[in-house]
C-alpha cells in the first residue's frame, strides 16, 4: 500500500525530510518562563533562521526535498469545516481557563488568514496582540492569570520535529508527548496524517490520546527488522509495550523490539542523544554507555504473544547479535575525554542525521567528535550551529524522514 511514507532504517539514502524553520516562537521565550518551556537559553532568531536555511540547503544540495511542517498543516486544513476543526481542538488543549479569553482567541485566530494563523499557533498568542470590538481587552487580560504575558504559549521546541510523531516503516506513530509544553505540537501530526490525501491511508502505530509518553528522539530503525525504542526520562515502558505490540503484529517487516534502558537525565534526554547510527555496522555513542547496558528484547512467539528477555551487556555485542554483524565500530563522542565528551554531548555531539550509508549531517561546533567520524571513514557534512544547539537538539533531532530508500 503507498501511503507516502518509507522509512526502513536509518541509513537509507535520505530522500524527503519534513522540518521546521524556526519561527516568532522563538522570540516569544522569556528568562522566566524558560523551565516551563524545555529551553536553557533564547536562541537569536535571525541566526537561527539563516543556520536552519543552511541546514536545509546541505540536504537540497544532497538530493533530499525538504518539505516544511507549515505547507504541510496548510495542506491539511484547504477544507473550510477542518480548519474550524483545528482552531477548535487548538483552543480546547490551549490550557485557558476563562471562557472569554478561550472565545476571544478562537475568534482571533478564525479571523487570520490561514499561514498567519497557524503562525500564531506556533508563535504562542500574547495577551496585548488581542483585540474585541477593535479596543484592547487590556486590563482584563492582564487580570487573568495574573501578569503571565501570553494567552497561549508558544511552542519553541517546534523546530525539533523528530519527536512529536515518527515514521516507522509505512506507518507512523503520533506520539502523547511527556509535557504538556510540546504535547500540542502533536495535534499538527493528527491534522496532517487525517485530512493531507498523500498520509490519509498511513496505518498508525500508536496515537496522541494513549495515556502514557512516547518521544520520536527515542525511536531508532536499526534495520527493516528491527526497531530500537530508548526507556528514558520522556518515554515511558507502557508506551513502548503498546508500539511494539502494534508494530510487530501489523508491520511486514518488523519482528524484533529493543528497549534501551538509558539514564532519566536531560544530557541524556533521549535515546538518539545517547548513540546514532552512521553506517551499517558504525554509531555514534556516549562514553558513558560504552561498559554496559539493560536492553529488553520484545518479539511475538509462535502463538502471537509478546515474549520480553532481558538482557545486559556491552553494546556493541547487543547491536552484533541483533543485526547480525560480524563487526561493530563504536565511535565515541569527544574521542572519549571526559571534558571534551561532555562539552560535545550539551550541543549534540552523537546527535547524527545519515543521509546514506556512511555520510551524515553534524554540527560544526563538534570538532572532535566530527574528526573521529572522519577517520573512521564517515563522509562529513558540517552546518553552522551557535544558534540552533541553544535548544538542545542536533541535525537528528531537527528533521524527520518522509522516505528514505533500502538501506
Amino acid at each position: 500500500m503507498e501511503t507516502g511514507i518509507h522509512n526502513t532504517s536509518e541509513i537509507g539514502r535520505l530522500k524527503r525530510v519534513l522540518l521546521h524553520r524556526p519561527g516568532r516562537e522563538l522570540e516569544n521565550l522569556m528568562p522566566e518562563y524558560l523551565e516551563r518551556l524545555l529551553f536553557d537559553d533564547i536562541p537569536y532568531l535571525r541566526e537561527a533562521q539563516e543556520e536552519h536555511d543552511a541546514f536545509a540547503d546541505c540536504l537540497r544540495q544532497n538530493g533530499v526535498e525538504v518539505v516544511y511542517l507549515t505547507d504541510l498543516v496548510l495542506k491539511s486544513i484547504s477544507d473550510k469545516s477542518v480548519r474550524e476543526d483545528l482552531v477548535r481542538q487548538f483552543v480546547e488543549e490551549a490550557g485557558i481557563r476563562e471562557e472569554r479569553m478561550r472565545e476571544t482567541v478562537s475568534d482571533y485566530l478564525t479571523d487570520l488568514p490561514d499561514r498567519e494563523m497557524v503562525d500564531a499557533m506556533m508563535a504562542g498568542i500574547r495577551k496585548q496582540e488581542l483585540r474585541t470590538g477593535g479596543e484592547k481587552l487590556g486590563d482584563y487580560l492582564v487580570a487573568a492569570e495574573e501578569d503571565y504575558p501570553f494567552a497561549v504559549d508558544p511552542m519553541p521546541n517546534l523546530y525539533f520535529t523528530r519527536d512529536p510523531f515518527a515514521t516507522i516503516g509505512a506507518g507512523v506513530s503520533i506520539h502523547k508527548m511527556h509535557t504538556p509544553t510540546r504535547n500540542r505540537e502533536t495535534l499538527f501530526g493528527k491534522f496532517i496524517f487525517e485530512h493531507d490525501p498523500e498520509f490519509q491511508k498511513t496505518p498508525r502505530w500508536y496515537d496522541r490520546g494513549e495515556t502514557t509518553s512516547l518521544e520520536g528522539g527515542d525511536i531508532l530503525i536499526l534495520s527493516p527488522e528491527v526497531l530500537a525504542v530508548g526507556i528514558s526520562q520522556r518515554t515511558q515502558e507502557d508506551s513502548i509495550d503498546a508500539l511494539a505490540e502494534t508494530i510487530l503484529s501489523e508491520s511486514e517487516t518488523f519482528k524484533k523490539v529493543l528497549a534501551f534502558n538509558i539514564p532519566k537525565t536531560r544530557s541524556f534526554m533521549h535515546l538518539d542523544t545517547v548513540f546514532t547510527m552512521v553506517d551499517r555496522d558504525k554509531f555514534t555513542v556516549h562514553p558513558n554507555i560504552l561498559s554496559q547496558i539493560t536492553v529488553f528484547v520484545m518479539e511475538l512467539d509462535k502463538n502471537n504473544k509478546m515474549s520480553i528477555r532481558q538482557e545486559d551487556g556491552r553494546l556493541e555485542d547487543i547491536l552484533k547479535e541483533h543485526l547480525g554483524l560480524d563487526k561493530v565500530t563504536l565511535i565515541p563522542c569527544g574521542q572519549g575525554s571526559e571534558i571534551d565528551a561532555a562539552r560535545e554531548q550539551w550541543s549534540d555531539g552523537s546527535n547524527t542525521l545519515a543521509i546514506a550509508p556512511g555520510e551524515v549531517v553534524v554540527y560544526a561546533r563538534n570538532y572532535v567528535t566530527n574528526r573521529s567520524l572522519e577517520e573512521a571513514g564517515i563522509k562529513v557534512h558540517t552546518i553552522p550551529s551557535a544558534e540552533l544547539s541553544r535548544g538542545r537538539g542536533g541535525p537528528r533531532c531537527m528533521s524527520m524522514p518522509l522516505w528514505r530508500d533500502d538501506p
